[in-house]
C-alpha cells in the first residue's frame, strides 16, 4: 500500500512538472510568434515550397495566426486544467507535427531555421528538433496521465467563458500585430538602429572562414586526389604540369564567424546602379516607403502616403523614395496611376520584408539611423510628423 502511494506521488509530481513546463513553453512560443505572424508566415512559405503546397502561400499569414493562437490556447488550457483529455490529444498531435517538420528540416537541410521562437531566439534545425524531442517526452507524460488532469475551476459554465475569452485573446494578438506592427521589433531595421553599422564587419571581428577544395588528376597515372587551397599553394602543385584540376573547385566552411546583421541590402535604380550608400547614409531626413510587392500592396494606403510626402516636400527639403522588389514595369505603372512623387528604387524582397512588416510601410531615417517606422495603418499625418521631427531639424 505504501509503495502504491509513493508511486502515485511520484506520478503526480512528474505530471505537475510536465504540465507547467509544457504549458509555459507553448504560451511563450505562441506569444513570440504572434508578436510577428507576418514573419512566421514567410517561414511557412518556405515549408510550402519544400512540400510543393504553393497554393497555400496566399493563406500563410492567416495560418500563422491560427497556429500561434492554437499554441497559446493549448498552453493556457493545460495550465488551467480545462478540457484535459481534448487538450492532451491536441498537444500530442501538434508536437508530432512540429517534430516531423524540424527533423525533416534538419536532416534534409531544406529550411535553415524553423521559426519556433520567431526572430527573438533563432534556432538551428537540429536545436529545434532537440527542443521538440524534450517537449514530446513532457507531453507524453501529460497524455498518458490525461485522466488525472483536474481543472482549477470546476464550474463548467465558468470554464466555457474563460475558454472563449482565451480564444479571442490568442487570435486577437496575431490579428493586431498584422495590422499595427509587432509589439517588440527583433529585426535589424528596428527603431534606433544604425543601418550602415549593421552592414559592416565590426573591428576585431572575423567573418566566416572558408577553404577551397580542388580535385586533381595525374595526367600519367590517372590518380585523383583532393587538396585544399592551402596545400595546393604550399606544395606548389600548380607548378607541376602532371597534375590538372578537374571539375569545379568546392568552397567549404571551416569556421563560423561573426554574422553581419544586414548582409543582403542592395538598393539600385532601374538601370542597376548602386545607390545603397547614398540613400542609407543620407544626413537629412529620408522618408523610405517600402512596398516590396506592388501587385499586392494597399493602393489606398499608398495614395495617403504620397499625399504626406507631397506635403513634406512643399515645406522641407526631405527626400522620399519608394523601395520595391517588383518589376520596373509594375513600378512605373503604379507610379503613373497614383502620380507618385517618390523616387523609385529596387531591392531584393528579403531585406524589404525585414525592414517593416507592412506592404506598404514607412521608415523615417536620418544619417543611417532608423528614427521611426510605421505600418500604413498607424502612420501619423503630416502635422504630427512635422511637430515631432521636421520642424525641430529645419
Amino acid at each position: 500500500m505504501q509503495t502504491s502511494n509513493n508511486h502515485r506521488t511520484r506520478t503526480n509530481y512528474l505530471l505537475g512538472f510536465s504540465r507547467i513546463v509544457t504549458g509555459l513553453l507553448f504560451i511563450f512560443s505562441g506569444l513570440i510568434k504572434a508578436n510577428d505572424p507576418t514573419g512566421f508566415g514567410y517561414k511557412l512559405e518556405e515549408y510550402f515550397h519544400v512540400f510543393g503546397t504553393h497554393f497555400l502561400n496566399d493563406y500563410a499569414v492567416a495560418i500563422a495566426v491560427v497556429i500561434c493562437g492554437f499554441e497559446i490556447l493549448l498552453g493556457a488550457l493545460l495550465l488551467l486544467g480545462f478540457w484535459g483529455r481534448t487538450v492532451a490529444w491536441g498537444l500530442l498531435l501538434l508536437i508530432l507535427f512540429f517534430t516531423f517538420l524540424t527533423f525533416y528540416s534538419a536532416f534534409f537541410e531544406v529550411v535553415t531555421s524553423c521559426g519556433c521562437f520567431g526572430d527573438a531566439i533563432p534556432l538551428t534545425p537540429w536545436q529545434s528538433f532537440s527542443k521538440d524531442l524534450v517537449l514530446f517526452v513532457l507531453i507524453l507524460v501529460v497524455f498518458v496521465n490525461r485522466k488525472q488532469l483536474r481543472p482549477i475551476i470546476p464550474d463548467g459554465y465558468t470554464q466555457s467563458i474563460i475558454t472563449v475569452a482565451l480564444v479571442v485573446v490568442s487570435l486577437g494578438i496575431g490579428i493586431y500585430t498584422i495590422n499595427f506592427l509587432p509589439f517588440i521589433d527583433f529585426l535589424p531595421y528596428k527603431k534606433g538602429n544604425n543601418i550602415p553599422a549593421l552592414m559592416t564587419l565590426p573591428e576585431g571581428e572575423e567573418g566566416d572562414q572558408y577553404e577551397v577544395i580542388y580535385t586533381l588528376k595525374h595526367k600519367i597515372s590517372g590518380e585523383q586526389k583532393t587538396v585544399s587551397d592551402k596545400v595546393y599553394l604550399a606544395e606548389e602543385l600548380w607548378k607541376d604540369e602532371n597534375w590538372e584540376i578537374i571539375g569545379d573547385p568546392e568552397s567549404r566552411l571551416v569556421k563560423k564567424g561573426y554574422q553581419v546583421p544586414i548582409p543582403d541590402l542592395l538598393i539600385t535604380d532601374a538601370n542597376g546602379e548602386d545607390f545603397t550608400q547614398q540613400l542609407v547614409e543620407n544626413p537629412y531626413y529620408n522618408i523610405i516607403v517600402v512596398a516590396w510587392d506592388l501587385n499586392a500592396t494597399d493602393l489606398d494606403a499608398l495614395r495617403t502616403i504620397n499625399a504626406l510626402v507631397m506635403n513634406a516636400a512643399e515645406h522641407y527639403n526631405i527626400r522620399s523614395i519608394l523601395l520595391t522588389a517588383s518589376s520596373t514595369q509594375d513600378a512605373e505603372r503604379i507610379s503613373d496611376e497614383l502620380d507618385l512623387l517618390m523616387e523609385i528604387f529596387y531591392a531584393d524582397a528579403v531585406p524589404l520584408k525585414s525592414m517593416v512588416r507592412a506592404n506598404p510601410g514607412v521608415l523615417l531615417m536620418q544619417n543611417g539611423i532608423v528614427i521611426d517606422k510605421w505600418h500604413h495603418n498607424t502612420l501619423p499625418d503630416f502635422e504630427v510628423l512635422d511637430k515631432a521631427y521636421f520642424s525641430k531639424a529645419y
